[in-house]
Order: structure tokens, then C-alpha cells, then sequence
């Protein structure tokens, strides 16, 4: 399948996964407050280009961190505050982050792979449509997601083993947000 067979334009939605996609991830440990929080290179020039080609963008993310008790739903709020706010101020947007503070034990219907968050993002904006988004992610959890809830997939990843480890659940597969945005820019301009 081609990138450009999709014909994306303000009718469709993005989703993102934060940890690994728009942030570093801490491995064995979480972003518990900003100061923990370091976008990865190229991140907000992307979300820029992205927010003049889809209609919606959505960051829906797991937080098990707030069911450990190692932070607060407060805390991951502060955070999703601060991160809109440097995007907002490099030109782009996001219109809703909705997270899950369950633990995977919890198997919460909110948590990824459950449609949870993808439902409270068409209930906060019915314009959206599931067979005219893409989810971007960067686990199995994020392609599962997007599998389910119908959408396209992009995996990003530096690692391409890991597209071909989730070969059926990936549609395409970026090493980065910025390689992705720059393939839509191509499309679309």
C-alpha cells in the first residue's frame, strides 16, 4: 500500500501515541513531571506540518505510571498542558490528548489496544471518522489500536525489524514523526 493511495486531507484524523513518538521514552521509568519531558528531534516541526493537513490531532497514550502510584493524573496533565503549549508555540496543534492511567493488568477497556480513548475522541469530536484516520505509534499496543478501531497504521521506529515483527498490523513504517510528516507534505503539497 502507498502513503499517497490515501489522498489524506482535513477530513482525516491523526492519532499519536506520546512515549517513543513525540517524546524520548525513559526505559524502566516514566515522565512524572516537564523536566522529565525531551521531545524528540524534529517532533514539532512535524505536529507544524501535520496541523495544516489533518482536520483532528489526537494524542492518546498509556500511563500506568498514575496506577503505580509513581505520579498523579495531575502530574500527566501538567505535562500534556506544557506539551501543547511548545507545540502551539513551534505553530502546530494537538486538539485532545486523552490518556490512560490503568495498569495492564487491569485489562481497562480505556488502556491500548482497547478502543477506549479512540471512542472519547469521536464522542469529543463526531466529525471523526475511524476508515479516514491514522494512528502512529510506536508499539503493538498502538498498531493493535489502530487494527481495531479501523484505522491506517504507522509504525515509528527506528528499528525495522520491528515493522516486520508486526508485518499484519503495520500499514507503514517511518523511523521517526518527522520522516512521516515530510512523506505527507510530498502528498498533499
Amino acid at each position: 500500500m502507498n502513503l499517497h493511495n490515501l489522498k489524506v486531507d482535513r477530513s482525516w484524523t491523526l492519532f499519536l501515541d506520546r512515549d517513543g513518538v513525540i517524546n524520548r521514552r525513559i526505559v524502566g521509568d516514566y515522565a512524572k513531571s516537564w523536566s522529565d519531558f525531551e521531545f524528540l528531534p524534529g517532533v514539532t516541526d512535524a505536529i507544524r506540518s501535520f496541523s495544516g493537513i489533518f482536520g483532528k490531532i489526537i494524542v492518546v497514550t498509556n500511563q500506568q505510571g498514575v496506577g503505580k502510584g509513581m505520579m498523579t493524573s495531575g502530574d500527566v496533565m501538567r505535562i500534556h498542558e506544557q506539551m501543547q503549549r511548545e507545540i502551539e508555540q513551534s505553530g502546530g496543534r494537538l486538539d485532545a490528548v486523552f490518556f490512560s492511567p490503568h495498569l495492564v493488568s487491569e485489562h481497562n477497556f480505556i488502556r491500548k489496544p482497547g478502543l477506549g480513548m479512540a471512542l472519547q475522541a469521536r464522542k469529543k469530536f463526531p466529525e471523526i471518522h475511524f476508515n479516514r484516520s491514522i494512528m502512529a505509534g510506536d508499539s503493538l499496543s498502538d498498531m493493535t489500536f489502530g487494527k481495531r478501531s479501523g484505522m491506517k497504521t504507522v509504525l515509528i521506529s527506528g528499528d525495522g525489524s520491528i515493522a516486520r515483527q508486526y508485518n499484519r498490523l503495520v500499514d507503514f513504517f517511518y523511523p521517526d514523526l518527522l520522516a512521516f510528516s515530510r512523506e505527507l507534505e510530498g502528498q498533499t503539497g
